[in-house]
């Protein structure tokens, strides 16, 4: 029993865990790992929220603040407004849209300039997703059609025989099997 003991130490070293210590020069530690990767989410996390970390703003910074958040919801609200008061007094309506007819058009330009650096980036990535839509919807056209003739021609088959037939035989091999199998 010596013998081995000694052969085992010898091989493995005293008082230590050499099969855990040769496994790991092939496999990383587990444990390990995972205290490493929790100490760096743990740091990316305190990064990212002193990066958010904001001192106390002054009154402007937040009335700035504000102000940056009100042209989307005026715009949508205003559009509501103009169209509920155009049915709801279509007089009133009418006189304030011939007060826009009288908008020079140069002023229309200036307007639109303004209106599309605002909304420009926020419009542009709505429109190349709507387009990559398109695209893939097209791309899928000849899959929509090859499945919509064989659609149709199980359909016709369906209506001309009947939806599994009893006394549809050689026509599935399986299905034949099965329903021998049944009336054995």
């Amino acid at each position: 029993m010596g013998l081995i003991t000694a052969m085992l130490t010898a091989l493995f070293g005293g008082g230590r865990n050499g099969i855990a210590e040769t496994v790991e020069v092939f496999r990383e530690n587990a444990e390990n790992a995972s205290a490493r990767a929790a100490a760096y989410q743990g740091a990316a996390l305190e990064q990212f929220g002193r990066e958010f970390m904001v001192e106390r703003k002054g009154w402007f910074d937040r009335f700035m603040d504000g102000l940056n958040r009100l042209p989307r919801p005026v715009l949508a609200l205003g559009t509501i407004f103009l169209m509920l008061a155009a049915l709801v007094d279509p007089i009133w309506f009418a006189a304030r849209m011939q007060g826009i007819a009288l908008v020079p058009e140069p002023l229309w330009w200036l307007m639109g300039a303004i209106v599309s650096f605002y909304f420009g980036a926020r419009h542009q990535v709505k429109g190349q997703e709507f387009q990559r839509s398109i695209a893939a919807t097209v791309a899928l056209a000849p899959q929509v059609q090859a499945n919509m003739a064989a659609l149709a021609a199980l359909q016709a088959g369906a209506g001309e025989r009947g939806v599994l037939a009893e006394g549809a035989e050689g026509e599935n091999p399986a299905l034949d099997d099965w329903r021998g199998g049944r009336a054995a």
